[in-house]
């Protein structure tokens, strides 16, 4: 039997997008699979009084079951008005879906916004999928994403070699034929922990770290021009902190060269039309390093709530961090 949203206490994201074009900062997306990280998630946004979008994959879905999940995002708003926020804003998002099926799937379970990924597909075949899916959602008042441009790199099921820009003079057509809510656009940032090979890197000679080629802003700005104040989004936008690499590396972790996307490039985006900016490497590499340094410095315990704990204590300061000094949604509620 279907479910609306509306019945769970969840939003869509079409207010929450107006005021952050108008506002200038942009939303968390937060990737979650497990409890701790949906807790550490709603732990944050009440803290910093800031709306939310708690985003699942397709992998992340069949991981936790779509039963639970639900649950879980209905026990998310339960949890946000037991700590305090009486109105949370939280919304439960698919991220790459990959079908219509899919995606008609997660709004008969509950999900108050889901993105249609056709970007892999030739430009007509995605404006048609893309405007099924738009299609069906607007029916449920659920809100759409849609993705013009490859990102490359590799999460979940996403993989591509290369990346291909977002084509600035296709944004209108799209937007237009498709009616979706608002656009992920491919301007250099990249899915996982390696988002960039060294080759593309220079090195920093004092401290020998890689420096990633900067994102191409000429493209977004162009973007901006054509669609002034659609809601535009990020992928791949983890930052790829270097004390969590270090801290992980410190523990018998092996992430050489991990590299992300500089935190003042996002800050730069999330003052412009960039609305939504998506971060799941952080939050796993965060939980992992900080469970590793635990078990390290523990050896005889093996109760998971002794190390759980402060996994969850390291992503919340991760994602408060990412609210309060590079988003700016802090205090929006």
């Amino acid at each position: 039997m279907a479910v609306s949203y509306k019945e769970l206490g969840l939003v869509n994201t079409k207010e929450m997008f107006a005021k952050a074009v108008k506002g200038g900062y942009a939303i968390p997306a937060f990737n979650f699979n497990t409890m701790e990280q949906m807790q550490a998630i709603v732990m944050a946004a009440v803290e910093t009084k800031s709306p939310v979008i708690m985003q699942v994959s397709k992998g992340a879905r069949n991981y936790a079951n779509a039963t639970i999940l639900r649950y879980m995002a209905q026990g998310a708003v339960e949890y946000a008005k037991e700590l305090g926020c009486p109105n949370p804003q939280i919304v439960l998002h698919l991220d790459h879906g990959d079908s219509f099926e899919l995606c008609k799937d997660c709004i008969d379970m509950g999900f108050s916004s889901v993105m249609i990924d056709g970007s892999s597909l030739p430009y007509e075949d995605n404006i048609a999928l893309t405007k099924k899916v738009v299609d069906y959602a607007h029916q449920h008042d659920v809100t759409v994403e849609a993705e013009l441009g490859v990102l490359a790199g590799v999460e979940d099921e996403v993989a591509s070699e290369v990346s291909h820009y977002t084509k600035p003079e296709e944004v209108i057509d799209f937007a237009t034929r498709t009616g979706c809510d608002s656009l992920a656009i491919s301007i250099g940032t990249s899915h996982g922990a390696y988002k960039f090979k060294p080759e593309q890197c220079t090195r920093d000679p004092k401290t020998g770290k890689l420096v990633p080629p900067p994102l191409a802003f000429d493209v977004l700005h162009e973007i901006e021009k054509k669609l002034p104040g659609f809601p535009i989004v990020l992928h791949g936008s983890s930052s790829v902190p270097q004390d969590e690499v270090d801290t992980f590396n410190a523990y018998c972790g092996k992430l050489p060269d991990a590299v992300g996307i500089p935190e003042e490039q996002l800050r730069e985006a999330s003052k412009s039309a960039v609305c939504k900016i998506n971060i799941d490497s952080d939050s796993r590499l965060a939980m992992t390093a900080a469970i590793r340094k635990y078990l390290a410095e523990n050896p005889s315990h093996f109760d998971p709530r002794q190390y759980l704990k402060p996994a969850r204590e390291n992503m919340k300061k991760m994602y408060i961090h990412k609210i309060v000094n590079v988003l700016g949604s802090n205090d929006k509620l």
